[in-house]
């Protein structure tokens, strides 16, 4: 993803927070919190994330590290996202709430750290002229997880046309996913319009 295709993605953000309101899932670019929160019940079936670090790639405000706190416990919570505007709101919200942190970074170029889980809601979404760079990010969060990566696209059969966001063959990306990982989950009776991956580092489930 080239330096404009990011600045538009940042501009879109902006132009939501001025229309929707800072703070809300709407300037996230989700249609609601039902949209944004039936993705999550799909991710967490990952595994078992109590005690174990998680990455959240592409955090938001931080909305799911408030949606695990309901589901598991004493787990580490890393979450990265490009928009300062983001960050800056997530670190208000969470001031003061151990093992919990928040870096503004760009996940597609940061050194991304090594930990059980990685989560990624959202932000394989975005269109790109180069079609390989899906292939790398799912390449680079898997490779960042010890257990397991969980993740989100939209599906092409059903995602119309749009100017920013982009749908996905989701036979394609499974048998991309199927080649770095020897046990691979998908979920597609959730949304109309969407699909979650789950890759784990071994043939068995996550712990």
């Amino acid at each position: 993803m080239d330096l404009i295709e990011k600045a538009t993605v940042m501009h879109y953000h902006r132009h939501r927070i001025a229309e929707f309101q800072h703070g809300t899932v709407e300037s996230l670019g989700w249609r609601g919190a039902h949209s944004q929160q039936v993705r999550y019940q799909v991710l967490a079936k990952v595994g078992n994330l109590s005690g174990k670090t998680i990455l959240d790639a592409g955090c938001g405000y931080g909305d799911l590290k408030a949606f695990l706190d309901q589901h598991f416990s004493g787990f580490d919570y890393i979450g990265i996202d490009q928009m300062p505007e983001f960050i800056t709101e997530a670190r208000k919200r969470y001031e003061g709430i151990e093992r919990t942190t928040f870096y503004q970074t760009d996940f597609s170029t940061a050194e991304l750290p090594q930990v059980d889980y990685v989560i990624a809601s959202g932000v394989l979404g975005y269109r790109c002229k180069d079609d390989g760079f899906y292939t790398a990010m799912i390449g680079k969060l898997y490779n960042s997880a010890r257990i397991a990566l969980a993740f989100n696209m939209l599906d092409k059969s059903h995602f119309p046309q749009h100017d920013l966001l982009v749908g996905h063959d989701r036979e394609e990306i499974l048998t991309l996913c199927r080649v770095l990982s020897p046990r691979v989950e998908c979920f597609n009776d959730y949304l109309e319009d969407d699909f979650t991956v789950l890759m784990y580092r071994d043939g068995i489930a996550g712990e």
